[in-house]
């Protein structure tokens, strides 16, 4: 059987209690993880031991905080205020989990679904997405990794261009990849500063997945990253973020029951916005 399951933050406890509630077995079933699986939540070293111990079982993508754990550990970006990954980072095997984090990719294909964290720009298809993502994994798992991700951060550019080249597109890649929610209705441009839910879109703004024409469109796409857009289940688009680390759910979805299945474990908040 093969699973999905939205943002887990650190939220072990709660991952494991769904995978018991579903009767996961790494023997049997498969598990794609869409990004963020640590930071803000009371257990990402656990959560990390946990998904490596599943070995060939679970594939994951890689989401913002994940990315942001990267950049932590080589002393390239701060901690946030929110941030729980001094356990994660004080473990004498950090090294190890580092590296396994490191060596996961950006997008996917599993069971006909494409699987990232955030969203895709509307200029790109499915194999555009999985072009650019193995572009940067590449770089994530190379010896000089940590010269990329000193370059990573920035929200320029923010529109794609085919002829991109080098650091700037690599940044766009990511940026869509992991931080995606709303584009520009006029041209694409991606916008980083609204986080409210699609009910709430500002004038001139569309969720990536409802600009009219998008190349993806068809493309059963499941992502994470929204948790104020809250569960959605249409049978090409599964948005499964459902903020478990602010006292929702997670959430996890069996994509090949006949009748697509989506189990959610109720989560003590670990986070308060703001």
């Amino acid at each position: 059987m093969l699973y999905a399951v939205g943002d887990v933050q650190g939220c072990r406890q709660a991952l494991l209690q769904l995978l018991q509630r579903v009767d996961f077995s790494p023997s049997r079933d498969h598990l794609v993880v869409l990004g963020d699986m640590v930071n803000r939540g009371p257990d990402s070293l656990g959560t990390l031991r946990m998904l490596a111990g599943l070995g060939s079982a679970v594939q994951c993508v890689l989401g913002n905080h994940d990315l942001h754990l990267l950049a932590v550990s080589q002393g390239l970006r701060r901690p946030h205020r929110q941030d729980t990954l001094s356990a994660l980072l004080a473990d004498a095997e950090a090294p190890a989990w580092i590296d396994w984090l490191r060596h996961q990719a950006l997008a996917l294909r599993a069971g006909g679904w494409l699987m990232v964290h955030a969203g895709l720009p509307p200029a790109w298809d499915a194999s555009t997405a999985l072009r650019e993502a193995a572009a940067v994994a590449d770089c994530l798992r190379a010896p000089d990794w940590r010269d990329f991700l000193a370059v990573m951060y920035g929200n320029q550019p923010d529109r794609w261009d085919p002829g991109l080249a080098g650091d700037d597109r690599l940044r766009f890649a990511v940026n869509a990849l992991t931080r995606i929610r709303y584009v520009h209705a006029c041209d694409g441009r991606l916008d980083f500063e609204v986080k409210e839910g699609a009910s709430q879109a500002p004038p001139g703004l569309l969720p990536w997945f409802e600009v009219p024409d998008r190349a993806s469109a068809g493309t059963p796409i499941a992502f994470g990253h929204w948790s104020t857009l809250g569960l959605i289940n249409r049978p090409d688009l599964l948005a499964l973020d459902t903020g478990c680390v602010w006292g929702g759910q997670l959430s996890l979805a069996c994509l090949e029951a006949e009748a697509r299945r989506i189990v959610q474990q109720p989560c003590p908040q670990a986070c308060k916005p703001g």
